[in-house]
């Protein structure tokens, strides 16, 4: 008779196995049994970080950690959330000590050490962390943080260390990771075919099959509805009231509009919140098509509603108004904002589709999410697709709004800074302007960027790769300049 494997094991097979749904399920079920089991929320702290809902690991590790303050795996996964939702401070302190311990958490608190000091620019402190070196030195990853040191003083020799990094580890991640890190250096110093290259080889040798054509199935339903010319679903629920988003794709500048916004004393940034994706697929399990969204039950509508604003709230900095969100997936899920969270104002920011595609392609993303920035001809497919609904769904679904072009935005920031305020009611404020000044920490890909001054350096910055389009971009680079001069 065959062996049954008790909860731990099954749960860790499960996470190892990235099948994050059924190790949540099965972290449930323990926690169902005992509300005191540390196993179980630490398993659904685990699951939840897994499928990226970072507020509900959040949650789980609230109570993980009352259980146990002391228990080492909590305190290295409340680090990671900490560090994610930008409680700097608070992750510094907690991986700090774990990682000065004897805990077997300790190289792993370690590496989410240097990583929090890197990204939140403690460059001083990071370099002293690093060269101090000790037991975390044998992890691979630490050439990585060594290299990341040397390329303030020794550019041309980091990208040495990076490429021997890429091409000698057997971590993927880690294979993508430091090769995307050595793009972006031969970028910024004018060795694009290197850079071109280079991103060209990591995309085919670590980026699996991605289905382009079922994540834009959703999109070109919308854009066969919006042929109507009407809405198409009501509001399902109550409005709400100071939720603000961007909806756009990524690298159009939803970074920097969210560090200027953030800058001021009534909006709180909080970051690629999770909560438009969960609410989406939240309905898409129900079986409900877009073009029946009116037809959803009252109480889902409510309860997805309920989830969003738990989430948004609790990251909300305390005296703020409205809470800004800089999701990259609302673009998709307009219908279901629409309906969910009637009220919620959005700020649409379109950017050069050539200079959007070569900055996704020469940038480390998520393979299994965003495969499609790793192939030319998918990068246009989602771009034609997100131009065909928007402003368009905006506009039809009465969701209030304003349109900004990035490379109109850098170049009069005050003007559109004006008017993102004016859509939500707020008197002007001169931080607003200065948006490297803001001392939240950035864990996007624009994290160096937005430290710099507004500024109009990446206008135009495809003609370094002009060679990378053909003919097939002609028209929606066409449509973009039009709207630009609108």
């Amino acid at each position: 008779m065959a062996q049954i494997e008790n909860p731990a094991t099954q749960i860790e097979s499960a996470l190892a196995n990235g099948n994050f749904g059924l190790a949540l399920r099965l972290a449930d079920k323990l926690v169902a049994t005992s509300k005191r089991s540390l196993l179980g929320w630490v398993s659904r702290a685990r699951a939840n970080l897994g499928l990226g809902r970072i507020c509900d690991a959040d949650e789980d590790l609230d109570v993980a950690i009352r259980l146990d303050p002391n228990d080492a795996q909590s305190i290295l996964l409340r680090g990671m959330v900490d560090q994610r939702l930008g409680r700097i401070d608070r992750a510094l302190g907690r991986l700090t000590k774990l990682a000065a311990s004897n805990s077997p958490f300790a190289t792993e608190a370690s590496v989410l050490l240097s990583e929090a000091l890197y990204f939140s620019h403690r460059r001083d402190e990071f370099k002293k962390f690093v060269e101090a070196g000790g037991v975390w030195a044998k992890d691979p990853r630490f050439a990585l943080m060594s290299a990341r040191v040397r390329a303030v003083s020794d550019p041309l020799g980091a990208i040495d260390d990076l490429l021997v990094i890429t091409r000698n580890t057997s971590s993927v991640v880690l294979r993508r990771v430091a090769g995307f890190d050595a793009v972006q250096m031969l970028d910024k110093i004018g060795r694009y075919r290197e850079a071109f290259d280079l991103a060209n080889h990591l995309h085919a040798t670590t980026t699996p099959p991605f289905d382009i054509d079922g994540f834009l199935e959703g999109v070109r339903e919308q854009r066969e509805l919006l042929k109507k010319g009407r809405a198409w679903c009501a509001p399902r629920v109550d409005p709400v009231a100071g939720v603000a988003m961007v909806v756009g794709l990524p690298r159009c500048g939803t970074t920097l509009l969210e560090q200027m916004l953030d800058s001021h004393s009534r909006i709180s940034g909080i970051g690629e919140y999770d909560g438009v994706e969960i609410m989406g697929t939240g309905i898409a399990s129900t079986g409900m098509p877009m073009r029946n969204l009116s037809m959803l039950p009252r109480e889902t509508g409510s309860a997805l509603q309920e989830c969003y604003l738990r989430g948004a709230m609790r990251l909300r900095r305390d005296g703020a108004q409205w809470t800004f969100d800089k999701n990259l997936c609302a673009w998709k899920w307009l219908p279901a904002v629409a309906a969910i969270l009637p009220g919620a104002v959005c700020f649409y920011v379109a950017r050069d589709p050539r200079d959007m595609a070569i900055s996704a392609f020469l940038s480390f993303f998520n393979p299994l999410v965003y495969g499609w920035t790793g192939k030319f001809d998918s990068l246009r497919s989602v771009i034609e697709a997100e131009r065909s609904i928007l402003p368009d769904a905006l506009q039809t679904l009465q969701i209030p709004h304003e349109s900004i072009v990035y490379e109109n935005l850098v170049l009069d920031p005050s003007g559109h800074a004006k008017r993102c305020l004016d859509r939500l009611g707020l008197e002007a404020q001169a931080s607003v302007l200065k948006p490297q000044d803001n001392q939240r920490a950035v864990f996007t890909l624009s994290h160096e960027q937005v430290r710099r001054p507004i500024n109009n350096s990446s206008i135009g910055r495809w003609q370094n790769y002009q060679w990378a389009f053909d003919g097939s971009w002609d028209s929606l680079a066409a449509a973009h300049d039009a709207r630009r001069e609108r």
